[in-house]
């Protein structure tokens, strides 16, 4: 059978490069030999693009731009020319690819703008398509299409920069604290922090705002956090649903990778007919937002018993210790499986 060549996109110009690297060097690393073809294509911090020829140790370390193999590299936007363009000196060679992993997390990536080069060079890709990415990652646009679908949300409002304080200030005022100060387009709990008063909620928006120029806050839920692996197209499915215990303030970037004091419970300590109606609301969220491919779902469970949307992540953490592989993991889908089933997924079915 012929090998499928496989290009896996990762680094970025976002604030989430260095995470792109552990999730990128883990599907190399565990992508089938036999089955692919494997073309790593790293993006640098200041957004030059490199096709890699070392191997994913270097990439987790942070080493493979050195690499004296590597070369500029472009993705082809011609419908005839499906693949890399490689320049070697005054010359140029071309790699077909038959399908791109892009893992890529945050802005540039993750947020609809590589999603919408592939969907113009009509390569099939791996995740949510240009549209549903765009959506997932603005937290706000997200919220207004969840809740269009009928789901709730914890009350928040949004605030662009240069918009007046004293607007946020009576609006914080009329909903209460603790507050929640979040950078609209952003991931890895970058830019976030937790307001018990209106200092703190001045200077949690001014953070927010050096990340992107518009902010959410949301106001505190009661309860804990769930979250829900979900992958395929017109017949989606799930995995087991985890659940975030928390010894700090919040779930921020140190303790996602680190777990210093935060626990994640995998399978949630939550109540079966629990579980079963987190999952049919991941699922509904997950068609709603116009999710293919995978996503991770992630709600807020309330300590009288609603189930909350709170976000959707695209392109989650992609070692093999993160939460999406594990959850799906738990689910009876080991992490090499999990990759072949994305790719067939992105080969095989069409697009919404």
């Amino acid at each position: 059978m012929k090998k499928l060549v496989i290009g896996i996109v990762f680094g970025g110009c976002s604030a989430e490069h260095d995470v792109s690297l552990s999730s990128a060097a883990a599907v190399v690393g565990h992508l089938n030999r036999e089955r692919y073809d494997v073309v790593p294509v790293g993006i640098t911090r200041d957004g030059r693009w490199l096709r890699y020829f070392g191997d994913a140790q270097d990439i987790a370390a942070d080493r493979w731009s050195e690499h004296p193999r590597c070369v500029p590299a472009m993705l082809s936007p011609d419908r005839s020319r499906k693949g890399l363009i490689e320049f070697a000196g005054t010359e140029y060679r071309f790699t077909p690819l038959d399908v791109v992993f892009p893992v890529l997390h945050g802005k540039y990536g993750e947020d609809g703008t590589l999603q919408g080069l592939l969907e113009l060079a009509a390569i099939p890709f791996v995740g949510c398509g240009t549209l549903s990415s765009a959506v997932c990652m603005d937290k706000e646009a997200a919220k207004i299409w969840a809740r269009a679908a009928g789901v709730e949300v914890a009350p928040y409002w949004t605030v662009e920069a240069g918009d007046p304080l004293e607007a946020s200030l009576a609006k914080a005022a009329e909903l209460g604290y603790p507050l929640y100060v979040k950078p609209a387009r952003s991931g890895s709990s970058i830019g976030i922090t937790k307001a018990y008063g209106e200092r703190e909620l001045i200077q949690g928006l001014k953070t927010a705002l050096l990340h992107d120029g518009k902010a959410i806050v949301e106001r505190h839920v009661d309860g804990v956090e769930l979250g829900c692996a979900v992958i395929g197209h017109s017949q989606p499915v799930t995995g087991e649903i985890d659940e975030i215990e928390l010894a700090g303030e919040f779930f921020d970037l140190s303790e996602k990778y680190s777990l210093a004091t935060a626990k994640i419970h995998l399978p949630a300590r939550i109540a079966p007919e629990t579980a079963e109606a987190a999952r049919r609301l991941a699922l509904r969220i997950y068609r709603a937002l116009g999710c293919s491919g995978l996503a991770r779902v992630d709600l807020f469970l309330t300590k009288d018993g609603r189930l909350l949307f709170n976000e959707v992540n695209t392109i989650p953490g992609f070692t093999a210790k993160s939460r999406f592989p594990s959850m799906m993991r738990e689910a009876g889908i080991g992490f090499a499986e999990l990759l072949d089933r994305l790719i067939d997924a992105a080969v095989r079915e069409v697009r919404r």
